[in-house]
């Protein structure tokens, strides 16, 4: 297990806040364009650009994990370092501040909410609604991803299938590299994968003993509006005779259930 002075003390940052400083976000129309000065890796078609989250909540009670950083998340977590840094922010303060703006940032949010709050989490939190969780409630919160930097495909959002961040040798090890040592820090918290593939990694590092798999609250569908048939459906807003072919009701009726009965385990204190 690895241990850190400070939440900032292995941030990547001081290697790109020069890049972040400087940067014209006004130029930049999608990931083909961030410049060169944020790349961390590239793999083939793999690239892999800085993102100022390295910021850690180890009083979090809560862990929403993403796939990884998409374009917009990028765009508003370096538009508020910049806004940090022009304002003689430290670096404690760049940090949390671009974490706390950028993370699950634009139209994915609201279904964030909607389906926390649809299983309960906000009653085993004590508070109204999760929406506190990017409010007056972010202190229960560590919001993350699976992936911490931001990676993209050919220039597109990475979606978690292809390749798969559990057999491609560099995801791989960029889940173990960067994710664990976030994870290791969180010890009085739950984990929320958002979606299949977060939740497939996750079970892969609970077997190689990493993580808690008890601690993992899995079942819930990614937030992205590309899934808003499956959460519409698990919100009741949806019949399932009105479903499309594509979405399989006895899958989603089953990781339903399961994740009930995993937060009623913890409303009940089990």
């Amino acid at each position: 297990m690895m241990h850190y002075k400070n939440n900032a003390s292995h941030s990547m940052f001081g290697q790109y806040e020069e890049a972040i400083r400087k940067v014209d976000l006004s130029s930049i129309a999608d990931a083909r364009f961030i410049p060169r000065d944020f790349l961390v890796e590239q793999d083939g078609s793999v690239a892999v650009n800085y993102i100022p989250f390295d910021w850690v909540n180890p009083e979090a009670r809560i862990v929403l994990v993403g796939i990884t950083p998409g374009f917009t998340q990028w765009v508003n977590a370096v538009r508020e370092a910049q806004l940090q840094i022009r304002a003689g922010a430290d670096q404690e303060t760049v940090l949390r501040m671009a974490k706390q703006t950028g993370a699950f940032s634009g139209s994915m949010r609201p279904n964030l909410v909607a389906l926390l709050d649809h299983f309960n989490l906000h009653k085993w939190l004590g508070i109204d609604s999760c929406q506190q969780l990017f409010g007056q409630a972010k202190h229960l919160v560590q919001t993350t991803s699976a992936l911490r930097y931001p990676v993209f495909v050919d220039g597109e959002n990475y979606g978690g299938s292809t390749p798969s961040m559990t057999k491609h040798p560099t995801l791989r090890r960029l889940l173990v590299e960067h994710f664990l040592p976030e994870a290791h820090q969180l010890k009085n918290a739950v984990f929320v994968p958002l979606g299949p593939k977060v939740s497939e990694a996750l079970s892969w590092l609970a077997g190689q003993g990493h993580i808690d798999s008890r601690r993992i609250l899995d079942g819930m569908p990614h937030p992205s509006g590309a899934n808003a048939e499956r959460i519409n459906y698990i919100l009741g807003k949806k019949a399932r005779s009105a479903l499309s072919a594509k979405t399989d009701p006895v899958r989603l009726d089953a990781a339903k259930d399961a994740l009930h009965a995993k937060v009623s385990s913890l409303l009940a204190g089990v």
